[in-house]
């Protein structure tokens, strides 16, 4: 499972795994959790950067209908998970 991690503005860094990754509507998203062995938290991101960025930059996707529809696509693609 690939490790990222993740340096918020101004806090300390943050590893996650990706577990699946896809994308919807010309957006590239992200299925991450905290846990690489257990069952942890898992989170979507949603990339924002410009496509001429060198690194990529992401935020948590928190709109329920954005939301909703990610999972959605996530749950499709991962048979035993369950997202909601």
């Amino acid at each position: 499972m690939e490790k990222i991690i993740f340096t918020p503005d101004g806090e300390e860094a943050v590893a996650f795994y990706v577990l699946e990754q896809t994308r919807l509507g010309g957006v590239d998203y992200l299925l991450v959790t905290d846990s690489e062995n257990e069952d942890g938290e898992a989170l979507i991101m949603r990339d924002i950067s410009a496509a001429d960025e060198e690194e990529a930059l992401y935020e948590i996707v928190t709109e329920d209908e954005e939301l909703s529809a990610v999972a959605a696509v996530f749950e499709n693609m991962l048979d035993d998970v369950d997202l909601l």
